[in-house]
């Protein structure tokens, strides 16, 4: 059974940090991070794989920190310096090995972020 349980979300004002987690059932081959703001497309914001490589959207290189706990199949988003246009709603992401070798994504079911100014 596949579940990515998220946590973390909440209301925060300008400047402050958060950290979300999200478990994860499952052989991970890629995890992260994707945010969708109100009207807007949803987007990608940090993936990690499960050898360690990184990826950061511009927005928020050098403010947000992406790492994995491979023993607790956990993806960690450190957020730090948060802006409000960093509000929305972030979805944890899993590329899941299938029993045939190739590759699934999973969502989770979204945890919102506020940022007030």
């Amino acid at each position: 059974q596949v579940q990515l349980v998220e946590s973390g979300g909440g209301l925060v004002q300008a400047g402050g940090s958060l950290r979300l987690s999200c478990a994860i059932v499952g052989r991970i081959s890629l995890m992260g991070w994707y945010r969708q703001a109100p009207g807007k497309q949803r987007d990608v914001v940090a993936t990690i794989s499960s050898g360690g490589t990184t990826m950061y959207a511009d927005s928020v290189k050098g403010r947000f920190t992406i790492s994995g706990d491979t023993a607790k199949n956990t993806v960690y988003l450190q957020m730090n310096s948060l802006k409000p246009e960093d509000t929305a709603v972030y979805y944890c992401y899993a590329d899941l090995w299938t029993s045939d070798y190739t590759t699934s994504p999973y969502w989770g079911q979204g945890t919102q972020v506020t940022v007030s100014s």
